[in-house]
C-alpha cells in the first residue's frame, strides 16, 4: 500500500507540473502578484518592496541594457525536476521500509552519523530565502544584505555552545520534550507545541508562497498548481519515510546547493580575472550601480556633487540605516536559529553527543562557505545584470541569481545558459521541499507527540498508534500549509519570516537555555517565558517597518516631486526619465497619501525591521520573574538529574542500527 500511495504521489507531482504546460503564460514579469517575492528573504524584502521604485528606462541610462526577461527552457527544466523527484522520491521509498517506530519517525532511530546530520542540518537551513533572497538583497543594497550572511554564520556557534549537546542528551522528539523534564509536563507540551506550530507556520508559508511565484514566474506552472504539486510532495516525503527521508533530501539539496552556487561564484570569479582587487573596482566605477544607488536607494532625484555612489554601495547604511536595527537583527539571526524548532529536532537524531557537536561544526563550514558565495553571486549580479536589469525582472531582486546564471551560461554557449537555469531552478525546487518538509515534521511531532500521546493519551500510547497519529497529523499540516499557501497568493508574507525568527529567539530560546541552566526554573517560567516573548515578538513585528504603511511611501514620492518641481520652476528642462519620475511620483502621491497600514496606522510605532533588540530581554525577564514569583521546589530538586543527564546522556534512548 505504502509503494501505491508513494508511486502516485510522484506521478500527481509530476503530472501536475506537466499539465502546467498547456496553462497560460504568466503574466509579464514586473507584475508583483508574478514576480517571485521578497518574502523568501528573512525580514529585507519588506523593506524592499517599500522602498524599491522601477528601474530607470533605458534612455534614461545607457549603461542598461533593454529590458530583460528571465524565461526558464520548459523542457530542460521540467526533465531536472523530474530527475530530482525521482530521486527524492526513491529515499522515501527506501526510508519507508525503515519507518517502524516512533524513533524512527522522529529521529531516524538515532542512527544519523555527524557527518550526515551536518549536512542535514545545512540543507534544512540554508533556505530558498538564503539562495535567492540575500543574494538578491546583496544585488540591490550591498553590504548589508552581507551582513545575513555573517549573522547565520555566527548563529552556529551559539547552536554549538549552548544548546546542541545537552538538547541531544536532555530531549527525545521535540521542544515540550526539553522543557517538559522537570516542569508539569501537560501544560508546558501544550504551550510549547504553540509555539512550534506558530514558528513553523510563518516560515512554511513564506516557503510555499516563494515556491509557487518561482514556479509561475520561471516555467508557466499555475500558481496554485505549484503549490499542491509541492504540497503533495513533502506529504509524501514525511508522512511515509519520517526523519530518514527528510534527512537525506536534505543531504541531497545541500549538495546540489552547494555545487550549482561554486560552479556559479567561478563563473564570475573568471569574468574578474579571479582577481578580488579589479572586482570590487568593478562595482565601485560602474555607472548602473551609481545611479540605482542615487535614484533608487537614497531617493535623490539629482546626482549630489561631488559624492561617490558607486563606493557607497560597498558600505554599510543602505538597507539597515539605523546601528540599533544592525544589533537587533544581529541578535534575531544568532540566537534565533537555536530556537527553531526544525534545527532542534536534528539533534535528536544522532547516537552521541560527540556526533551532535561534529554535526554542527560540519554545518557550520558547509553554510559558511555557502554564505560567501552567495555574497559573490549578489555582487557579481549587480555588476553584470545591473540592479536596474534585475529590478525589471522582481522588484526584490529575489531572481537575481537565476539570472546571472543564465547570462554566464549562455556567454559560453547559449544552450549552457538554459542547463544551468534549469539546474538551479531544480535545485531552488529541492530546496524549498527539504525546508517545509522539515518544518511540517516539526509541527506534526509538536501536535502528534505532545499533544496526543503525552496530554490527550497521557503517555499511553503503543508504537503502532503513536506512528499512526504522527502520520495522520503530517497529512493534516501538509494540507493546512497548501490551503494556507493558497490563500497567501497576493499578500506580502515577508513579515512572516521576521516572526519566525523573533518568536524563536524570543520565546523558544530563553525557555530552553533557562531550563537546561537555572536550577529555580520551573513550569511558571516556561508558559510566561513562551507566552510573553512570542506575544511581544509578533506584536512588535505587526507595527514595525517590515509592514506596508502607504503615508510613507506617499512622502517619499512627494520629496521626489518638490525637488522635480522646484527645478523646472527655476527653468530647467527635464529629461524624458525625469519627466517619467515625476509623474510617477504623483501618481504615487494621490494613490497612498490616505492609507493606512493593516493595523490602522499611519506610520510604524517601533521603529526597527527586527524587535529582537526588545523582545529577547522581554522573553528573559518574563520568564524569570515567573520563576522567582512562582517558585518550585519540585523543580529545583530535579535539575541536579537533568545536568548529569545533559552533560553525560544518561536516560538517552541508544540508536537503532541504521
Amino acid at each position: 500500500m505504502k509503494k501505491l500511495f508513494i508511486a502516485l504521489t510522484l506521478a500527481l507531482s509530476v503530472g501536475s507540473i506537466a499539465f502546467a504546460e498547456t496553462a497560460k503564460s504568466p503574466a509579464p514579469a514586473g507584475d508583483p502578484a508574478v514576480s517571485a517575492p521578497a518574502a523568501t528573504n528573512p525580514a529585507a524584502p519588506a523593506a524592499m518592496q517599500q522602498t524599491a521604485t522601477p528601474a530607470p528606462s533605458p534612455a534614461a541610462a545607457p549603461a542598461v541594457p533593454a529590458k530583460r526577461e528571465l524565461k526558464a527552457n520548459k523542457a530542460i527544466t521540467l526533465t531536472m525536476f523530474g530527475i530530482i523527484i525521482a530521486i527524492t522520491m526513491a529515499v522515501v521509498v527506501w526510508a519507508a521500509k525503515r519507518t517502524k517506530t516512533a524513533a524512527d519517525f522522529y529521529a531516524a532511530g538515532g542512527g544519523i552519523t555527524g557527518t550526515q546530520n551536518g549536512w542535514a542540518i545545512a540543507g534544512d537551513y540554508m533556505s530558498a530565502a538564503s539562495f535567492l533572497g540575500i543574494s538578491g538583497l546583496i544585488s540591490l543594497y550591498g553590504y548589508d544584505g552581507f551582513m545575513y550572511s555573517v549573522g547565520w554564520l555566527v548563529a552556529y556557534i551559539t547552536v554549538l555552545l549552548i544548546i546542541a549537546e545537552p538538547c541531544r542528551n536532555a530531549g527525545k522528539y521535540t521542544l515540550g520534550d526539553i522543557l517538559s523534564f522537570r516542569t508539569e509536563p501537560k501544560p508546558v507540551r501544550a504551550v510549547a507545541a504553540i509555539s512550534t506550530v506558530a514558528v513553523s507556520t510563518f516560515y512554511l508559508t513564506a516557503q510555499m508562497v516563494g515556491a509557487g511565484k518561482l514556479m509561475q514566474l520561471l516555467i508557466g506552472v499555475p500558481y496554485k498548481t505549484a503549490i499542491i504539486g509541492v504540497g503533495i510532495l513533502m506529504v509524501g516525503y514525511v508522512v511515509f519515510g519520517g526523519m530518514t527521508a527528510t534527512t537525506w533530501v536534505q543531504i541531497i539539496k545541500a549538495g546540489l546547493l552547494m555545487s550549482g552556487a561554486f560552479l556559479l561564484a567561478i563563473l564570475v570569479g573568471i569574468k574578474a580575472g579571479m582577481n578580488p582587487i579589479q572586482f570590487f573596482t568593478d562595482i565601485a566605477t560602474s555607472p548602473a550601480i551609481a545611479e540605482h544607488v542615487q535614484k533608487v536607494v537614497l531617493k535623490d532625484p539629482l546626482p549630489v556633487p561631488g559624492f561617490d555612489y558607486g563606493q557607497r554601495f560597498l558600505e554599510p547604511g543602505l538597507f539597515l540605516k539605523n546601528p540599533l536595527d544592525q544589533i537587533s537583527l544581529g541578535m534575531a539571526l544568532v540566537l534565533g536559529t537555536a530556537g527553531m524548532p526544525h534545527i532542534l529536532m536534528r539533534f535528536f537524531t544522532v547516537p552521541t553527543a560527540q556526533a551532535a557537536r561534529k554535526s554542527v561544526i560540519i554545518a557550520m563550514f558547509i553554510i559558511g562557505g555557502f554564505y560567501v558565495l552567495t555574497t559573490l553571486l549578489g555582487f557579481g549580479a549587480a555588476i553584470h545584470l545591473t540592479p536596474q536589469g534585475i529590478m525589471q525582472v522582481d522588484k526584490g531582486g529575489n531572481m537575481a541569481t537565476m539570472m546571472l546564471a543564465q547570462q554566464l551560461g549562455a556567454d559560453i554557449a547559449p544552450v549552457l545558459g538554459d542547463i544551468f537555469l534549469a539546474f538551479l531552478c531544480a535545485v531552488a525546487f529541492a530546496t524549498i521541499l527539504a525546508v517545509v518538509s522539515g518544518l511540517v515534521l516539526a509541527a506534526s511531532a509538536a501536535i502528534a507527540h505532545d499533544i496526543y500521546v503525552n496530554v490527550i493519551k497521557d503517555g499511553h500510547a503503543d508504537q503502532h498508534e503513536q506512528v499512526m497519529a504522527a502520520r495522520v497529523t503530517s497529512m493534516v499540516v501538509g494540507a493546512a500549509g497548501i490551503v494556507i499557501g493558497i490563500a497567501a497568493e497576493k499578500s506580502n508574507v515577508a513579515h512572516l519570516v521576521a516572526l519566525a525568527f523573533a518568536v524563536a529567539s524570543s520565546g523558544n530560546l530563553p525557555v530552553v537555555f533557562l531550563s537546561l541552566f537555572w536550577r529555580k526554573f520551573n513550569t511558571a517560567g516556561v508558559i510566561s517565558g513562551l507566552l510573553v516573548g512570542t506575544i511581544v515578538s509578533i506584536g512588535l513585528v505587526m507595527v514595525s517597518p517590515n509592514m506596508t504603511y502607504p503615508k510613507k511611501v506617499a512622502a517619499d514620492a512627494q520629496k521626489v516631486a518638490t525637488v522635480l518641481e522646484k527645478k523646472q520652476a527655476e527653468g530647467a528642462v527635464l529629461t524624458a526619465a525625469q519627466l517619467k519620475d515625476l509623474a510617477k511620483a504623483k501618481a504615487d502621491y494621490e494613490k497612498n497619501k490616505d492609507g493606512k497600514s493593516m493595523l490602522d496606522l499611519d506610520a510604524p510605532l517601533f521603529p526597527l525591521k527586527n524587535p529582537g533588540i526588545l523582545s529577547i530581554p522581554i522573553g528573559f525577564l518574563a520568564a524569570i520573574i515567573a520563576c522567582l514569583a512562582f517558585p518550585s521546589r519540585k523543580s529545583e530538586e530535579m535539575f541536579d538529574e537533568i545536568y548529569v543527564r545533559q552533560n553525560t546522556g544518561i536516560g538517552m534512548a541508544k540508536a537503532i542500527d541504521h
